[in-house]
């Protein structure tokens, strides 16, 4: 028998006293939170065994501890971890058009802490978001790619409309100070081609899709110290493009004479590091994205900065 067969059937014992329940549904419920959602066997236990305390009507330790009292709730801004389970309260900001089939609803939501993206999967079944409307999602699972943090909505969320307004903060940095690291990770990389996948490659796997044919992409992920703090730095393709004066196709040719494509990385460490920037983009998570990149002339002045971030 099967570890998500043997809780499945734990789970139909718990609620057979309360609902007429298939252990095969069970058993489906864990397998789209293991199999698709990528969610730990214990989480998904613990949130099938709580969607099934709902539909009973109980309290979520009614049934001595199967619910775990439900997901904890967090500010947006402080979503640092991927694979997490949290309950958050936030403004729908934006809607954005699905590329695919499977989402259902993709957009930006905000609180006081800045914003985060959101996606909703079709399968999930579950009622339509309004922009410009406060919700309670309860059981979102995050998700992180290139620093970049996200929730997801599943067929286990809880959805309540808020009476309230929330002011949305802006999670805008800017960093100013000397590249002194390019981390690996850096360069000339392979991406998931996959739908809605950008993992990155490794050795030729992605976690989620297994071997596959990737997509070459370029990026930089480096270190600013201003003087006082060390700040990491994501540069995307087209930021990598401007500040290390690249092209994709050029980083490729390169890779393809060297038979290597730790040159590329090389090549642009030996370019960028020890020169100074003033780099302004969303956090994520532990990363300033590179939305806005100036090369400086020269170190800036510690003294200056601390003024101009008090006056802010």
């Amino acid at each position: 028998m099967s570890e998500l067969r043997e809780h499945a059937e734990d789970i139909h014992e718990q609620f057979s006293d309360h609902l007429e329940i298939d252990v095969d549904d069970v058993e489906e419920r864990l397998s789209t939170l293991v199999d698709e959602y990528r969610v730990p066997v214990d989480e998904a236990r613990r949130s099938v065994t709580n969607h099934y305390l709902d539909e009973a009507g109980l309290e979520r330790d009614a049934l001595g501890g199967g619910g775990g009292g439900g997901s904890e709730l967090i500010a947006v801004g402080d979503i640092d971890e991927d694979e997490a389970w949290h309950t958050v309260e936030a403004k729908l900001v934006d809607l954005w058009e699905p590329r695919s089939d499977s989402i259902a609803q993709v957009g930006l939501l905000g609180d006081e802490s800045g914003t985060i993206k959101f996606v909703k999967w079709a399968e999930s079944d579950l009622p339509e978001l309004e922009e410009g409307a406060v919700y309670r999602l309860g059981n979102v699972v995050t998700d992180e790619y290139e620093g970049r943090f996200s929730v997801k909505l599943n067929s286990t969320t809880t959805i309540e409309e808020l009476d309230e307004e929330i002011e949305v903060g802006d999670d805008a940095e800017e960093v100013e100070g000397a590249l002194v690291d390019i981390q690996s990770g850096s360069g000339l990389i392979k991406r998931c081609p996959e739908e809605d996948c950008t993992r990155v490659l490794q050795n030729g796997r992605c976690n989620e899709h297994g071997e596959v044919e990737g997509e070459f992409d370029l990026r930089i992920k480096g270190v600013i110290d201003d003087g006082l703090d060390a700040h990491e730095v994501i540069f995307d393709q087209e930021a990598t493009e401007n500040v290390a004066d690249i092209t994709l196709e050029e980083a490729q040719e390169m890779a393809m004479d060297a038979l290597d494509t730790e040159v590329v990385a090389d090549e642009i460490a030996d370019a960028l590091l020890g020169k100074y920037y003033r780099v302004a983009g969303p956090v994520f998570g532990r990363y300033v994205l590179a939305d806005e990149v100036e090369e400086l002339a020269g170190p800036t002045d510690v003294e200056d900065t601390l003024i101009k971030a008090r006056s802010i």
